[in-house]
């Protein structure tokens, strides 16, 4: 990052660290929702990115349905930077008074459970709600957890974060510094790990598996610690209310049987998981994230020669691996 450009960052997110740490939750909900709908009408980028990928997951909607889903879905963005914004707050304690405030933790048996068998635990979520606050609720409810996630750029942001995620117990294994030997350590030692499902991964980290009708790169490593490990599996979901209240909900620990011992199969069980979840609350997911990199949808141009008219069906084949019966566990909860 060009140095004037992360000077003039560093002082921005700073004096709005400093007054976030003075609106009331009332007024982050309102002006949350309306900075989102400012976001939606000048990110032109952005919206055309959500726009495509809320039309082609989900053509059910209609297009009425589809943009009352594209405001809903800024508006949480507006929402959810005034919560990050908590994050940098120059007042010790002040997130973690903060995340107290927000956000309750449910299921927390679940975890215990699984904790008790001594073999570590591996927490699967996805980027819902406002998954730094799920890490927060769940490290201070007595898990002792660390996530994996990318070391930001540039340092001071990176060292601001990590300060904010200590200060509420957690700490932090880093996805590009190859965390492997890390991670398989702090199972051992009968600790958990947390891994975000969601997003975009590349081989040789990512596996082809379905999501949304078609199949995309995810991250196709949480089978294989299990399986090394151990390890149990769990899923965590959050999701924010209507009274603004982060509700993060541990679900029973995951059987994949056979699957656990193949990456791709148990890759596109924790898939399905995380789009069930997306499904739940549409409007809480990150629509304008690159999420379907190298897939070829139905409404693009396929060659050179030919075009074919958008239906919303995905042109990219269809995986057919059958999810039938290999999930045991209860259906996340709204």
């Amino acid at each position: 990052m060009n140095p004037a450009l992360s000077l003039s960052l560093r002082a921005v997110l700073g004096a709005l660290g400093t007054a976030v740490s003075f609106v009331p939750r009332s007024w982050e909900l309102t002006l949350g929702p309306a900075l989102g709908r400012l976001g939606l009408l000048l990110d032109r980028r952005r919206r055309k990115i959500a726009q495509d990928n809320i039309r082609r997951c989900l053509p059910e909607l209609g297009p009425a349905g589809r943009d009352r889903l594209l405001r809903e879905n800024f508006e949480h963005y507006g929402t959810l930077f005034f919560e990050l914004l908590h994050m940098f707050s120059p007042f010790p304690g002040h997130y973690r008074r903060y995340a107290v405030r927000t956000a309750t933790l449910e299921g927390i048996e679940h975890w215990r459970r699984a904790h008790e068998k001594g073999r570590g635990v591996l927490f699967v979520s996805a980027h819902l709600g406002n998954w730094e606050l799920m890490a927060a609720v769940g490290a201070m409810g007595g898990v002792p957890l660390t996530i994996v996630t990318r070391r930001l750029k540039p340092g001071w942001l990176h060292r601001k974060m990590l300060e904010a995620r200590r200060s509420v117990d957690f700490g932090c294994f880093y996805d590009n510094e190859n965390p492997a030997r890390k991670i398989l350590g702090a199972l051992r030692k009968g600790e958990s790990v947390g891994f975000v499902m969601d997003q975009y991964a590349p081989p040789p980290t990512g596996a082809k598996v379905p999501f949304f009708g078609v199949e995309v790169d995810t991250l196709a490593a949480v089978g294989t610690f299990a399986e090394r490990s151990g390890a149990a599996i769990i899923p965590v979901y959050q999701r924010r209310d209507a009274s603004g209240n982060v509700r993060v909900v541990i679900e029973p620990e995951l059987n994949l049987g056979e699957a656990r011992r193949d990456p791709a199969a148990s890759t596109a069980l924790l898939s399905l998981k995380t789009e069930e979840w997306i499904r739940g609350a549409p409007a809480q997911w990150l629509w304008a994230h690159r999420r379907f990199k190298g897939v070829v949808w139905a409404d693009e141009v396929v060659d050179s020669k030919k075009c074919i008219p958008a239906t919303g069906t995905p042109a990219a084949t269809t995986s057919t691996f059958s999810s039938s019966s290999a999930l045991s566990s209860s259906p996340s909860r709204t």
